[in-house]
């Protein structure tokens, strides 16, 4: 049996019993992680520009968009979704491929439940299958195409989305190999995006096109059978290097779920070593930013070429820049969504530490290592060896901690008290007769008085 065919036929046959609890847990995990991150991201000002530009030509207003107090089309609602959960890079992280897996899954489900009756636990089956289908699809392409600079998360979530929204349309198998060859032919993402609002278009525009391709697929809209493992299919064309079994190994066993992980930080993933360092010597030496002479950091290789931007001066690139996640880190204390800011970014203190700071890829250090090493004005040196970065896997954040993290967004955008309960529906969403009743929580009070399909 073909990839393609494997994979549709695991989605459309699968059971959400079949599904071990503690992978549904994780799940949820994920979708709480995933909401603080849409409604956090929701008052930023892409999501503005892109209402502004894109509601004119959208459909019914039938859709809620995460946050905000506007309605759209579905597939409108899943592009705001997508942009506003990644816009902060705050989004979770599989860091066997750098993909933000859920992302594109979530913002399709919640657009499509916004505007249908969909049970939590159809919700969360299809946002576990939707899940491991992009990260296996990025895993059999990892790290071939991320290298010559493909953005899986826009190339393989297409995937993810198409393969959650067509489990809730129920498409059978056939409809589902239809589908996912509609998403291999939009995977799309340039890793060159990375520090601009274009990189929180990718997995919106993965969520959406993902949900065409399954709506398509449903109409008997036609498309190629082997879109993934084609002689001209996503790998091949994709990567000039690919291992097609990882997307069928062990499938229905082995679930990525249990290997995500959640940032305690808003950028760059790579980045987090040397600020989890760096905010340690901050709070153990309490360093006045002008007594700092220099800063040298050992880094994994991958960091230098993911998170190497220099003169920078947009909040939007610092996420991407291994020195201002250091000089933040030992000048500030800390690494929240105010230290991605403009602002922060040309602080004349940050700014001043990120300059004297240099960075040396080092192949004995691993992805979740960094060496932070501080030389002073009255020539003392002082460093830190950080053996597992926070959130990673060597140190997974907690149930509470991903609330204290929801919370820190999501009052930008909602009371605090709609926040405390919009958490306690996400904790038990695969309990709840319809999703839109965790929908209405997640939008201001305004949006929620208005009529449903207006």
């Amino acid at each position: 049996m073909s990839e393609t065919k494997a994979l549709a036929s695991y989605v459309v046959t699968s059971r959400l019993e079949d599904i071990p609890e503690d992978v549904r847990h994780e799940a949820r995990r994920a979708i709480i992680n995933y909401m603080g991150c849409a409604v956090g991201g929701s008052p930023h000002e892409a999501i503005d520009i892109a209402i502004r530009a894109l509601g004119p030509y959208a459909g019914k207003p039938t859709a809620s968009i995460l946050g905000r107090a506007e309605r759209l089309d579905p597939l409108h609602a899943s592009l705001m979704n997508g942009i506003s959960s990644h816009v902060n890079d705050y989004d979770d992280t599989t860091p066997k491929n750098y993909n933000h897996p859920s992302s594109p899954v979530a913002s399709a489900l919640f657009a499509c439940a916004s505007a249908n009756h969909v049970r939590g636990r159809d919700f969360v089956q299809a946002f576990i299958l939707g899940f491991e289908a992009e990260s296996r699809v990025g895993n059999a392409v990892y790290p071939a195409h991320y290298d010559v600079g493909w953005h899986i998360t826009g190339t393989a979530g297409v995937f993810g989305a198409a393969a959650a929204i067509g489990k809730l349309l129920g498409l059978s198998v056939q409809e589902m190999i239809w589908a996912i060859g509609l998403a291999a032919t939009q995977a799309a993402g340039l890793r060159e995006m990375f520090g601009s609002m274009a990189k929180s278009f990718h997995p919106g525009r993965s969520a959406q096109n993902g949900y065409v391709a399954a709506l398509l697929a449903q109409a008997g809209f036609t498309a190629g059978e082997h879109g993934l493992e084609g002689p001209r299919g996503f790998a091949a064309v994709q990567a000039s290097a690919s291992d097609l079994s990882k997307i069928t190994s062990r499938l229905g066993v082995d679930f990525d779920l249990r290997v995500n992980t959640y940032k305690p930080f808003p950028c760059g993933i790579v980045n987090h070593p040397t600020i989890d360092g760096a905010i340690q010597l901050h709070h153990e030496h309490r360093l006045d930013p002008a007594s700092i002479a220099a800063v040298r950091l050992r880094v994994a290789p991958l960091v230098l070429d993911l998170c190497n931007q220099q003169n920078i001066t947009r909040g939007l690139q610092g996420k991407f820049s291994v020195y201002h996640g250091a000089a933040v880190g030992l000048v500030r204390g800390k690494a929240g969504l105010q230290e991605y800011t403009d602002e922060a970014v040309n602080d004349p203190q940050v700014k001043r530490v990120r300059e004297h700071a240099t960075a040396v890829g080092d192949p004995s250090i691993t992805e979740d290592q960094a060496h932070v090493e501080v030389e002073l004005v009255d020539g003392r040196t002082i460093g830190r060896f950080v053996e597992a970065s926070l959130g990673n896997l060597g140190r997974p954040m907690t149930d509470r901690q991903l609330e204290d993290k929801f919370r820190e967004q999501a009052v930008l955008a909602l009371p605090a008290a709609q926040v405390e309960t919009l958490i306690e529906l996400c904790w038990r969403i695969d309990e709840l007769d319809d999703v839109n009743e965790l929908v209405r929580v997640a939008v201001p009070a305004a949006a929620r008085r208005r009529p449903p399909h207006m």
